[in-house]
C-alpha cells in the first residue's frame, strides 16, 4: 500500500508541539513525533530528514524500544514507512560522505527490527533532494546495491564471507525517490523518471514534486502550473508512478491545512501529500486527525492537460515574480533573525537562482514566508499587478483554489506593509484589489501594525512574530 499521508519535519509551525521539551524540536522529540504521527494522527509514513539538520540515525531502534508493543502489531515497512530524506553529494558537498552513513544505517535498522522477531525491512526508500538528472539518482541506487549491500558477497583474506562474518544486509536494493525542486527538473520530470525505470528495470516509481522551493523561485501561480505539467507528463512513463507533493499550510507553499483541503482536489493525480509541522499543530488534535483521515478517504483521478497557453502565462509571471525579489530582499534578509526556531535545524540549502543570476540572496521559502506575512505583506502578491483579465481566466481555468487562496492570503494584508517596503509594490496591491475582496483579519492586522511599530528599536520580535503565525495557521 502506497502511503496517502506524509508527514514532514518542515518547521513551518507557530505553536510548539505538545511533546515538545523546549522551544523547538530535537533529536529525541522528533523520535517521538513520528510515532506520534503514526498513533495519533494517523500518517502513514514519516520522513526523516538528515538533509541540512542535525538528526538520530538510530531512529529505528529508538522507536522500537520506546514503543515496541505498537510496533510489533504495526511493523515499520509493512504498516508505516520512514523514510530518510538524504544529502545530495552533487550539491551538498561538505554533506557528501554523511550520505555512506545514512545508508549504511538501512542494513542496520533491518538487524534490529529482527531481533524483535520481524522480518520486514524497515527502511526501504530514501528521498533524494535538488533531483537534476537520472544519473543522481542511479549513483545512489548503485552505490547502495553494489558497496553497502553489495559487499556481503565480499570475502575477507582467510576466505570468510562478510555475510557470514557480519551477518546478511537487507534490503539488497533500495529505491531512490527524486525530489524535484526547479522549473527544468519539473518540465523535464518524464526525461528524467523514464530513464530511471529504464536502467533499473522497476515496474513502479515514486516521483517527489516540490511545491514550496519552486514558488519560492518563480512566484506561486507559477510554481502551481510547473507542477502540473510535471504531472501530466509522468503519466507517459512506462511504468506505475506514485507522485508525492510537498505541500504547507500557507497558501504561496501549497495552501494545505486541516481547515482547507482543496489542493488534494487541486492535484488529483498525487498518490501522497505531505502534511508538515503547521498542519499537525498549528490547529486542534481532533481537526488535524479528521483531516488526515479525509485525505486518506479521497481516491487519485488523472492529472490535468497543461498547454503552452498555462507555460507562457507562467513565464511571464515569473519573470514578473523575479522582478519584485530585489525590492524586499534586504528587508527579509535583515527582518530573518526575528523568526523562531522551531527545529534543531543547520542551513538547508536549495538550487536558487537568485544569488547566482540576480546577485540577491534569500533565507529558504519558510522564513522567506514568514517575514512578509510578519508585516503584512503576503508573498501571494508578488508580481499580480501584470497578471492581465486574459491571463486571469487562463490561471483560473487551470488553477481552480486560485481565488480562495488570494482571498485566504489577502486577510493578512496590512496596507502599512507598504510603508516598509518599495512604494513600487503598490501596483501589485492596486492590482489584487481589482481582482478580489479583501476582508482583513483584524486581530492579525493589529499584532503585525505593533511589529511594524517596533522595527528599528532593537528588540526582539519573536514572540509577535509567533502570535501573528497562531492567528494564520502557519509561522511562513
Amino acid at each position: 500500500m502506497v502511503p496517502r499521508v506524509m508527514s514532514t519535519q518542515h518547521p513551518d509551525n507557530a505553536n510548539v508541539p505538545f511533546f515538545a521539551r523546549g522551544e523547538y524540536l530535537n533529536g529525541e522529540d522528533e523520535v517521538k513525533e513520528a510515532y506520534y504521527v503514526f498513533s495519533h494522527f494517523g500518517c502513514d509514513e514519516q520522513m526523516w530528514d538528515f538533509e541540512g539538520k542535525e538528526v538520530d540515525d538510530f531512529v529505528v531502534r529508538k522507536l522500537l524500544s520506546n514503543y515496541p508493543d505498537f510496533f510489533k502489531k504495526k511493523p515499520l515497512g509493512k504498516c508505516f514507512r520512514l523514510t530518510p530524506r538524504i544529502p545530495n553529494p552533487s550539491v551538498e558537498k561538505e554533506e557528501a560522505k554523511l550520505l555512506s552513513e545514512i545508508l549504511e544505517m538501512i542494513p542496520r535498522s533491518y538487524d534490529y527490527v529482527k531481533s524483535f522477531d520481524i522480518d520486514h525491512e524497515p527502511i526501504f526508500e530514501v528521498i533524494l533532494p535538488m533531483t537534476r538528472t537520472h544519473e543522481e539518482v542511479l549513483r545512489i541506487y548503485y552505490f547502495y546495491k553494489d558497496f553497502v549491500a553489495g559487499k556481503g558477497k565480499l570475502s575477507l583474506r582467510d576466505g570468510t564471507k562478510i555475510s557470514e562474518w557480519l551477518g546478511e544486509f537487507k534490503p539488497e536494493e533500495i529505491k531512490v525517490i527524486p525530489l524535484l525542486e526547479d522549473k527544468n527538473s519539473l518540465l523535464n520530470a518524464e526525461k528524467i523518471v523514464s530513464k530511471i525505470v529504464e536502467e533499473t528495470g522497476s515496474e513502479n516509481i515514486r516521483v517527489f514534486l516540490a511545491r514550496s522551493d519552486p514558488a519560492l523561485n518563480y512566484g506561486f501561480v507559477s510554481a502551481t502550473i510547473y507542477v502540473k505539467y510535471a504531472l501530466m507528463r509522468l503519466e507517459d512513463v512506462n511504468a506505475e508512478v506514485y507522485p508525492i507533493l510537498g505541500v504547507g499550510s500557507c497558501p504561496f507553499r501549497g495552501g494545505l491545512s486541516p481547515k482547507n483541503l482543496q489542493p488534494v482536489d487541486e492535484f488529483p493525480s498525487v498518490e501522497t501529500f505531505t502534511v508538515q509541522s503547521a498542519f499537525k499543530y498549528d490547529y486542534e488534535f481532533s481537526e488535524v486527525r479528521k483531516a488526515v483521515e479525509r485525505i486518506k478517504e479521497k481516491r487519485r483521478g488523472k492529472a490535468e492537460v497543461i498547454d503552452e497557453e498555462h507555460l507562457k502565462v507562467a513565464e511571464k509571471l515569473t519573470e514578473a515574480y523575479r522582478m519584485r525579489i530585489p525590492l524586499i530582499a534586504n528587508f527579509v534578509n535583515s527582518f530573518s533573525k526575528n523568526i523562531p526556531r522551531r527545529r534543531m535545524r543547520k542551513l538547508h540549502i536549495g538550487l536558487f537562482g537568485y544569488s547566482r543570476g540576480e546577485g540577491v540572496k534569500l533565507p529558504r521559502a519558510i522564513t522567506f514566508c514568514a517575514a512578509l506575512y510578519s508585516i503584512g505583506f503576503p508573498p501571494e502578491l508578488l508580481g499580480i499587478a501584470e497578471l492581465s483579465d486574459k491571463d486571469y481566466e487562463v490561471v483560473t481555468e487551470v488553477f481552480r483554489g486560485f481565488e480562495n487562496m488570494m482571498r485566504e492570503a489577502l486577510k493578512y494584508f496590512n496596507p502599512n506593509s507598504l510603508k516598509v517596503l518599495n512604494s513600487k509594490l503598490e501596483k501589485d496591491v492596486e492590482r489584487a484589489k481589482e481582482l478580489f475582496e479583501i476582508e482583513v483579519d483584524e486581530e492579525h492586522e493589529k499584532v503585525t501594525n505593533e511589529i511594524i511599530n517596533t522595527l528599528g528599536k532593537g528588540l526582539d520580535l519573536k514572540e509577535r512574530v509567533a502570535e501573528a503565525g497562531i492567528l494564520r495557521g502557519f509561522l511562513g
